[in-house]
């Protein structure tokens, strides 16, 4: 069967999967490849404060090595999307993982001195393209093996097992940073090998379109989104007042709005954007995007928060890390049989009311300096996201009928990825600017000269993911003496700073719950085993299951 792109429309791919066992094969084939992905966007996160001490980094120079990575996944995933399905998805998914891995080996050499920061960005922005390669297509091979009414399940485990696998990586990057932090990006060597070995075993379709690339279409979306970026994360360094600041923003504003018109224009579009003609897909993408402005950067800010105003090691805050993912994983299974049974809206909107709730009380518990009386509300934070982030996905992919699964998951992941980028460069400058006016305070506070109490507050906001014992001046001067006295100030106006980051967090959860009554609460089904169909919500208890699987 091919659908009108050229491509193997769903029961033919699920058919060629070679059944239940070919499925869960592919499943895991497809999990494993995933895997370095994954366990990148946090395993670094927990190396942060050690990277900076050792590189001489400032914080916000340590946000562009994470941003860089988050960064090119949004500028390149669209484009991956579309390589998997004119080169085939196995091909993709190869090379993906070789760009990967080599990016991460010459991650973890990154020499000493003043190139320090520009190699790892550089390297980071690699390992992103690699990851925008293989996820797309790994993705869509789990979306097109499996039929629709199982697809909810199976892409709750995929995100079940991915989000275990992500929560791994704190706990493996607190116990490699104690042996040497370059290892959290030479771990990545061995996990390759073994994603490669099971995909080489795994039985998966791999059809191809006869289509051409639209070139024009990814480097106006990777400039429209590299230029909006950078303006928001540089605007902590250039001030909201600078004219370059504004120049990104509102310049990679333009360039997307150039995308949009060209790819309305063109016969063979990098993105159809057609597709967002369809509510429930615009409510999907809107849910999605403000969740994950939340969902990635609260890893990075929790850890180093752990790190800094707890003074935890980097293995006690990994453990502090995955009281979250504690939750988001008991609520990942939940949310696809939600979506099974009922559609994707009662999940979408019980995820994001308990996720914002998790993220304001768990907000208002981060001044008191202890892990144990905020681990229930970090858990209810997770589990919402645990909740809305599959049945949220699915729906919007299963939206894609007569379109290529490639195509609707690099739309999907592009804007989370640009949402966790976005979330990064906003929240790190929140966190910048409210940690120098309350440090300035407490140092003034405590005898230090007001033009002196600036510049210091200034400097400890600029190399916060260090520990701020690390910028007490030397010798028995007032305002050596002034630092001594404020540490444990400083390490509460740190924890207040975030908290202003965390109701941010929550902010983002309460638009994305409002987003969800755009939802007209339709639901895609396979009755009979014919190609999907769109039906009302809610579905009878005693409708018909269908037997017979093309």
């Amino acid at each position: 069967m091919v659908n009108d792109a050229g491509g193997t429309a769903p029961g033919a791919s699920q058919a060629a999967a070679g059944g239940s066992g070919g499925r869960r094969l592919a499943l895991a084939a497809m999990v494993f490849t995933v895997a370095m992905v994954f366990v990148d966007q946090t395993i670094v996160s927990i190396a942060a404060p050690s990277i900076t001490e050792e590189l001489g980094l400032s914080s916000s120079g340590m946000q562009r090595v994470v941003n860089a990575y988050l960064l090119a996944l949004a500028a390149f995933f669209a484009l991956g999307g579309r390589l998997a399905d004119i080169h085939g998805h196995r091909r993709m998914v190869v090379a993906g993982t070789f760009v990967f891995v080599v990016s991460s080996v010459l991650c973890g050499s990154v020499p000493s001195g003043d190139l320090a920061q520009t190699w790892l960005v550089l390297f980071r922005a690699t390992q992103g393209l690699g990851a925008a390669l293989v996820f797309p297509a790994a993705l869509a091979v789990v979306v097109a093996v499996f039929p629709v009414d199982e697809r909810g399940r199976a892409l709750a485990v995929f995100y079940v097992l991915a989000g275990a696998l992500t929560a791994l990586g704190p706990l493996l990057g607190g116990w490699l940073t104690a042996w040497t932090w370059r290892a959290v990006f030479w771990v990545n060597l061995p996990v390759a090998v073994v994603a490669l070995l099971l995909t080489a075993f795994a039985q998966f379709p791999d059809a191809r379109r006869r289509e051409r690339l639209d070139a024009p279409g990814a480097v106006l979306v990777a400039t429209g989104l590299g230029l909006n970026v950078l303006g928001l994360q540089q605007a902590s360094s250039w001030g909201w007042g600078s004219a370059a600041t504004w120049a990104c923003i509102l310049g990679g504003l333009t360039v997307l709005a150039v995308f949009c018109r060209y790819e309305l224009r063109t016969a063979q579009p990098l993105i159809r954007l057609r597709v967002f003609r369809d509510r429930a897909f615009t409510a999907d993408t809107l849910v999605l995007f403000f969740a994950t402005l939340a969902f990635v950067p609260v890893m990075f800010f929790a850890s180093v928060y752990a790190q800094v105003s707890l003074s935890a090691s980097p293995h006690q805050a990994a453990l502090y890390v995955l009281y979250f993912f504690a939750g988001f994983g008991l609520a990942a299974q939940w949310g696809g049989r939600i979506l099974d049974k009922r559609g994707a809206r009662p999940a979408m909107r019980l995820g994001t009311a308990l996720a914002c709730a998790g993220f304001a009380l768990w907000a208002t518990r981060l001044t008191d300096l202890s892990a144990h009386d905020q681990w229930p509300y970090a858990c209810l934070a997770g589990a919402g996201i645990g909740f809305l982030l599959s049945p949220a996905s699915t729906d919007a992919v299963n939206r894609a009928i007569g379109a290529s699964y490639g195509e609707v998951t690099g739309i999907t992941q592009t804007v989370r990825n640009y949402a966790a980028a976005v979330g990064m460069a906003v929240f790190g400058t929140v966190l910048t600017h409210v940690t120098t006016d309350r440090v300035a305070r407490t140092l003034t506070a405590k005898g230090t000269p007001e033009d002196a109490a600036h510049g210091l507050a200034r400097g400890i906001a600029e190399r916060v993911t260090g520990h701020p014992d690390d910028h007490v001046p030397t010798g028995d001067g007032p305002t050596a003496t002034a630092m001594r006295h404020a540490i444990q100030d400083i390490r509460l106006d740190f924890a207040e700073a975030n908290r202003w980051v965390f109701y941010g967090m929550a902010i983002a959860l309460g638009v994305a719950y409002l987003c969800t009554l755009l939802h007209p609460g339709t639901r895609v089904t396979t009755p009979s085993g014919r190609d999907p169909v769109r039906t009302s919500e809610p579905v009878p208890a005693a409708a018909p299951r269908r037997t017979r699987r093309s």
